[in-house]
């Protein structure tokens, strides 16, 4: 748990970061997949191997059952989804709190300058003007960078990238453990001599977790899908609302030189 403490705070920190549909997800992220992974799922599956009796008693021919039956632990094939679908996440927070840095850096120039210019003003409305600048700097303080420009590429790359490593995981998860986990494990391989009936203890109650942690991560990809057309309609409505203030300044001009 201890581990999922350090990067449950650095998810913390681009939850300042995203938009709401991105806080949602990484709630989702944070409550409903590192918290009961951590704290229920690891539970469940510590019998796996142990109770995984098969009506045998070949050298090796268990072992091997076992390892057809379960490639890859779930618990860890969990752990490396919820760490790989959270590394894009990590790479946008980097990016935003560079350009939040580089923000700070340019409003605190900003600021000298002022300062400088107020002392050279001798006009008392230079000098009204220049303080109202100040205290809008003052009061201006960034807690995050703005969603635009690269910063805003780099968003919706990383909500690109984690969808596609979700359907990825899930996909794999399917193919390895299939939809739920049965009772009777039926085992042909090497060097069992002939099929061996191997059975899993709790399948019903480890099944539970397989299709919790499978809705779980549909229920991120929707909300993956949700984001990525959330921000679509933000910059199409921002790009008409400029184009209507670009004809308007094109009309006042045209009226101005008519007038002329």
């Amino acid at each position: 748990m201890d581990d999922w403490n350090v990067l449950g705070g650095i998810l913390e920190d681009v939850h300042a970061h995203s938009t709401m549909v991105g806080k949602m997800w990484l709630t989702l992220l944070l409550v409903f997949r590192m918290l009961v992974l951590g704290v229920a799922a690891e539970n469940v599956w510590t019998d796996e191997q142990d109770h995984f009796a098969c009506n045998t008693q070949q050298p090796g021919c268990r072992n091997a059952c076992y390892d057809l039956a379960f490639p890859v632990s779930p618990v860890r094939f969990w752990v490396l989804q919820v760490v790989s679908v959270a590394s894009p996440s990590l790479v946008y927070a980097g990016h935003a709190f560079y350009r939040l840095r580089v923000l700070e850096k340019a409003r605190r120039l900003r600021k000298v300058s002022l300062r400088r210019y107020l002392e050279q003003a001798e006009a008392e409305e230079t000098k009204q003007r220049i303080e109202r600048e100040l205290k809008r700097l003052e009061r201006g303080r960034q807690d995050k960078a703005p969603l635009r420009g690269a910063l805003l590429h780099t968003y919706v790359a990383h909500v690109f990238t984690r969808s596609a490593v979700e359907v990825g995981f899930m996909a794999a998860q399917y193919f390895l453990y299939g939809i739920r986990l049965y009772p009777l494990f039926k085992c042909r391989c090497y060097p069992c001599p002939e099929a061996v009936d191997c059975y899993v203890s709790r399948p019903t109650e480890k099944s539970f977790f397989m299709v919790f942690m499978q809705f779980m991560a549909a229920l991120s990809l929707i909300l993956n899908v949700l984001e990525l057309m959330n921000l679509a309609y933000k910059v199409v409505k921002r790009r008409v609302i400029q184009a209507y203030a670009d004809d308007d300044e094109d009309d006042d001009t045209s009226k101005k030189v008519s007038f002329v």
